[in-house]
């Protein structure tokens, strides 16, 4: 990288039956907040999504994407603009990897959100900016493991390899020490801008930073899908039961047809009425 030596992560092993997930609340916070503008210049790389492949939405943002970005790029300086509520670690630190050793600079701007692995793809930039009214949240590892005694034992350790792991990240790029950096993942902890500054996970803030405004549900039916994810996120129903109960909902098997086919011709009517439905 042009400006940081920052750590390699090493390839970790995944947890047997592990699903990952954004916590519900971020997913909430995200999904009901305003949608970031899509930049512009052909050196920008933009995310805008949950990180890992959503079967749902058809979308998600995932290493084989970045590295096709970078390779479009080349050697030039990248800009990346983020606005996630997180998702798939081992994506996010496939990204985080994939942007460390990029060769030319890279510029990271928060547009919203850089919630949980979100906010490890943060952590790649040469420099790190952070719009007014931002966030960025950082956690221990989260997600969900399916298995007997066994295995959540084993989970359990691997787990905590993953909180290790993100901690060295944010220890290498932040002025924080260890100690405290552990202390805010323990907590859950939103950082503004001002905080994240000042703690290092941020370099500065830039008033021209903005996110769109929210806008009616009606007219982003993708936004008014994640709304519906995210009250279910907030019932305690998982992810993959998620998609397969908003599937069922809308008509559509995810698996059956093509993401844009599957994403069209879904009322949003109906879909307004069910996020109300979740409201009562």
């Amino acid at each position: 990288m042009s400006l940081r030596k920052l750590p390699e992560v090493k390839a970790l092993d995944k947890p047997k039956g592990l699903q990952w997930d954004a916590p519900s609340d971020v997913l909430s916070r995200w999904a009901n907040g305003p949608m970031a503008a899509e930049g512009s210049g052909d050196n920008v790389i933009t995310v805008f999504d949950v990180i890992g492949e959503d079967y749902w939405s058809g979308g998600g943002f995932t290493a084989k994407r970045t590295a096709a970005a970078l390779r479009s790029i080349g050697e030039r300086d990248v800009v990346v603009q983020v606005n996630s509520p997180g998702g798939d670690l081992f994506e996010g630190l496939a990204i985080y990897n994939l942007l460390r050793a990029h060769k030319g600079k890279v510029t990271v701007n928060v547009m919203g959100y850089a919630a949980s692995a979100a906010s490890i793809i943060a952590m790649a930039g040469d420099e790190i900016v952070m719009g007014l009214g931002t966030f960025m949240m950082v956690h221990n590892a989260w997600g969900m493991v399916i298995g007997n005694r066994h295995d959540l034992a084993d989970a359990a350790k691997l787990f905590e390899g993953f909180d290790s792991a993100m901690t060295d990240i944010y220890e290498a790029r932040t002025t924080s020490s260890r100690k405290d950096i552990v202390k805010l993942l323990n907590a859950e902890t939103w950082l503004s801008p001002t905080d994240a500054v000042a703690a290092g996970f941020a370099d500065r803030i830039d008033s021209d930073l903005k996110a769109m405004a929210s806008g009616a549900v009606s007219d982003n039916p993708v936004k008014a899908r994640r709304q519906v994810e995210a009250a279910l996120a907030k019932a305690g129903i998982s992810r993959s039961q998620r998609q397969d109960l908003l599937s069922e909902i809308m008509g559509a098997k995810r698996d059956a047809t093509p993401d844009a086919k599957r994403d069209a011709g879904v009322p949003d009517a109906a879909i307004r009425q069910l996020i109300e439905t979740f409201k009562v």
